[in-house]
């Protein structure tokens, strides 16, 4: 039997005014939320937190309460409409892995999409504890080839801008300063900005950067990474958003680090331990591959 693949998003959960174990108790006693004619909720959860690998597997589950469906009236031999609460509209199977903060989640086309994953996730976490200050953001982990490949089109930068987020447990090394002066401005998240109308436009190594790690984790720049730079770095990274405005071929373009979405091929209905193992192969090789240590 041929099994049946999908597409798997990784990303960074940010966790605001939320422990390790408040989020993963949100994912597995998960509310059900309504937003507009659907239902929301976590089904078929596995909490594998004692395991030797430690995870959080689940459903995202969007679901009608007056759900209908057509059967056939046999006896009349016609199609009719008949009731069906609770119809499930479409699922997208996830894994939590603690250990780097990090999610991998089933792009569904019809129902479930990328964009739409993360949104879900944030507002089932903070309906578990009536808003009262707490959230979290689901952030994508760019792919470092993609993103630069098309930063590598752009024959200038016009502007560069962040929203980044404390990181918890791991940091990029490449962006240490930056993340030392969130720890010491005590920030919950920090936005920077840059922009020029000046003809050669904004100077940045941040392709240099991206390439050069890829190519040797050890790599250590001479100078310390501007704050721009460091911040794309960071929400490439998946502690927040990032995004480029140059030029391509006298047009002015826009470049998010959540255009190139780190992704992998799975199984539609996977195993939860053999999911959890394969999540991690991938989120692990970020890890090496951009040198990420604990904090």
């Amino acid at each position: 039997m041929v099994l049946k693949r999908g597409r798997y998003y990784l990303g960074r959960v940010v966790k605001i005014n939320l422990t390790q174990d408040a989020l993963m108790d949100a994912l597995v006693q998960a509310p059900t939320i309504t937003i507009g004619k659907f239902d929301w909720t976590i089904t078929d959860v596995v909490d594998s937190r004692e395991g030797d690998l430690k995870y959080i597997f689940g459903k995202l589950s969007k679901f009608a309460k007056d759900g209908h469906v057509t059967v056939i009236d046999e006896e009349n031999r016609s199609q009719v409409d008949a009731d069906a609460p609770n119809l499930l509209v479409a699922s997208s199977p996830f894994v939590y892995l603690p250990e780097f903060s990090g999610m991998a989640f089933l792009h569904v086309w019809d129902g479930i999409q990328e964009d739409v994953f993360p949104r879900r996730i944030q507002k089932i976490v903070e309906a578990a504890y009536d808003g009262l200050l707490v959230s979290c953001e689901v952030e994508p982990v760019a792919d470092y080839r993609a993103f630069t490949s098309r930063l590598k089109r752009l024959s200038k930068f016009i502007e560069f801008s962040a929203t980044v987020y404390p990181p918890n447990p791991l940091f990029g090394r490449l962006w240490a300063e930056l993340n030392n002066y969130i720890g010491e401005r005590n920030a919950s998240e920090v936005s920077i900005k840059e922009q020029t109308s000046k003809p050669n436009g904004l100077k940045s190594k941040i392709i240099e950067l991206m390439d050069k790690i890829i190519l040797d984790r050890g790599y250590q720049p001479e100078a310390v990474p501007g704050i721009a730079d460091a911040a794309i770095l960071m929400a490439a990274d998946g502690y927040g958003k990032g995004k480029v405005i140059g030029v391509e071929d006298g047009e002015e373009v826009v470049i998010k680090t959540s255009d190139t979405q780190k992704s992998f091929l799975f199984s539609k209905d996977p195993l939860p331990a053999e999911f959890a193992e394969k999540a991690r192969v991938y989120l692990g090789r970020v890890s090496i591959e951009r040198d990420m240590g604990h904090r």
